[in-house]
């Protein structure tokens, strides 16, 4: 095994390490980190991106790695920033709240595939304590979360995260960045959330369940899938179509929705 590669990844965090030069440096330019800037990265696993960051800040960053082996790696590399801040544990269930006492973050990480759905929906609960998030993830979902309405990647993983962000598909990173090789595209994404939400819902447990309800059954229409939950009659009172696919709604549709069924 390379010497660039300390530690051997583990399938069952799926973990695929980083190695491409100009695409580290893209990811860097993209974060824009800062002196002064509070920036969290998540796995960041034998470390490809964290130095270019602890320069770009004068040498703070907190770090979030479940991989006990990964700790003494990332330790001897990184030790010798007095603000390096290595926080042990699983980031799905991380208090991310305890690292914004003096400001908003700005988060970072090339995301396991297995928890990248889960991970996002665990900050976006912390979304007013964020100024932005760049993450690497697989292309598929990356494409899901950046679709529009009439997409065939839209569904409630786009609608939920721009609820709360503005969001910006960057750039592809091929299988061969990374080692081991993954089988799939991966994808850089930025994501920023709203100072103010533009449509903000009275409850937003509602609306995430009117959404997961609208895309139980993507192929039926609004009619069937949210049938129990509004009549066909409210939603030509919302001026919605109940014969209307779910993907075919925008964000401010689902809250309207959402907010007539509180």
């Amino acid at each position: 095994m390379s010497s660039d590669f300390q530690h051997r990844a583990k399938k069952r965090f799926g973990q695929n390490f980083l190695h491409d030069h100009n695409i580290i440096d893209n990811i860097l330019a993209a974060v824009a980190a800062k002196p002064g800037d509070n920036v969290v990265e998540i796995g960041p696993g034998q470390g490809a991106i964290t130095e270019g960051i602890l320069k770009a800040t004068d040498g703070h960053l907190n770090v979030v790695e479940l991989d006990r082996d990964l700790i003494p790696i990332l330790l001897s590399k990184f030790s010798v920033y007095p603000g390096f801040k290595l926080n042990q544990g699983d980031a799905l269930e991380y208090d991310f709240g305890q690292l914004t006492a003096d400001k908003p973050m700005k988060v970072v990480g090339n995301l396991p595939y297995n928890i990248s759905t889960p991970l996002i929906f665990h900050l976006l609960s912390y979304h007013d304590r964020i100024t932005d998030m760049h993450f690497m993830l697989q292309k598929e979902v990356v494409d899901r979360i950046a679709a529009g309405p009439r997409e065939k990647n839209y569904g409630r993983l786009s609608i939920m995260v721009q609820y709360y962000c503005q969001v910006h598909s960057l750039f592809i990173v091929k299988p061969g960045c990374f080692h081991p090789v993954p089988k799939v595209d991966s994808a850089v994404i930025r994501m920023v959330p709203y100072k103010e939400l533009p449509h903000p819902a009275k409850d937003v447990k509602q609306l995430e369940s009117v959404v997961r309800q609208a895309f139980s059954q993507r192929r039926k229409t609004l009619r069937n899938t949210l049938k129990g939950v509004i009549s066909s009659e409210e939603l030509e009172a919302l001026g919605i179509d109940p014969g209307a696919r779910p993907e075919t709604l925008t964000v401010a549709e689902y809250v309207a929705i959402s907010d007539a069924t509180c």
